[in-house]
């Protein structure tokens, strides 16, 4: 979150004006040789929210309920091969793959395809992912092209973002589009990403998916993500694929100060 220059420096710096414009650490100014103690003070809390947004665990049932208040239908919950936190981090490929009970649980669910499925990983962040992706997938749910089937919605526990090929796989989605907390930044701990891939399956590489990113009140806000996200599914699904060989339909945005 973006937060106010502390005053009382005690070297001013010349272009302290300039950080209305940016939550960067810039024009801090100096106390003799040294970064002004208020300055070091923001920088040692941001670095621990960072910390914060990488262990801590999301509350899954509070999601699940945040989604059926929403109006959503119940959610499926898997879990990739990475056992805990520590796993998860250690070992980003346990993360892409999912746990083998997960994988019959998908299989049972699936019925006749789908057109979108959206799964819900942790990622990096915890906060991003508790704050941002119900307002994000109600937001979204109102810019689907008219008649779109879409599966309920997946939460993957320990997920990285390829995690989502094999939901998509099973769940016979034509697109998958994987919700996922961000690696958090020192201006942003709660940062949340979306990932679309055309026709999910094991195997698929990063240049075959379309990302929108920084999805949060102070960044891409919901609707504009919303906006982004069905433009690019529909045209994907016209083009039938997604990544390098598709761009974003400029046309399709709302005007940048829409207030969500």
């Amino acid at each position: 979150m973006s937060r106010p220059p502390r005053t009382g420096l005690a070297t001013p710096d010349g272009w302290t004006q300039l950080r209305a414009f940016t939550p960067a650490r810039i024009a801090l100014g100096a106390a003799g040789g040294s970064t002004p103690t208020a300055a070091h003070l923001d920088f040692q809390e941001a670095h621990a929210a960072a910390r914060d947004a990488v262990h801590e665990p999301v509350d899954w049932d509070r999601l699940a309920a945040d989604l059926a208040a929403a109006g959503f239908a119940p959610p499926l919950r898997v879990r990739s091969r990475a056992g805990d936190r520590p796993t998860f981090l250690r070992r980003p490929d346990l993360g892409r793959r999912l746990a083998p009970a997960s994988e019959a649980a998908l299989q049972a669910a699936a019925r006749d395809g789908c057109d979108l499925a959206v799964v819900v990983a942790d990622g990096l962040s915890a906060k991003a992912v508790q704050r941002h992706a119900v307002p994000l997938l109600a937001a979204v749910r109102d810019r689907l092209p008219r008649g779109w089937r879409t599966a309920p919605p997946v939460l993957a526990e320990q997920g990285r973002v390829a995690l989502g090929d094999a939901c998509g796989a099973l769940l016979g989605a034509r697109l998958v589009a994987v919700l996922i907390g961000e690696r958090p930044g020192l201006s942003a701990a709660d940062s949340l990403g979306v990932y679309l891939t055309w026709e999910p399956r094991p195997g698929r590489s990063d240049a075959e998916r379309n990302c929108l990113s920084n999805i949060r009140p102070e960044g891409l806000t919901y609707v504009r993500a919303a906006t982004k996200l069905a433009a690019l599914a529909a045209e994907a699904t016209r083009l039938r694929l997604t990544g390098i060989g598709l761009k974003e339909p400029e046309a399709a945005l709302p005007p940048a100060r829409d207030g969500a």
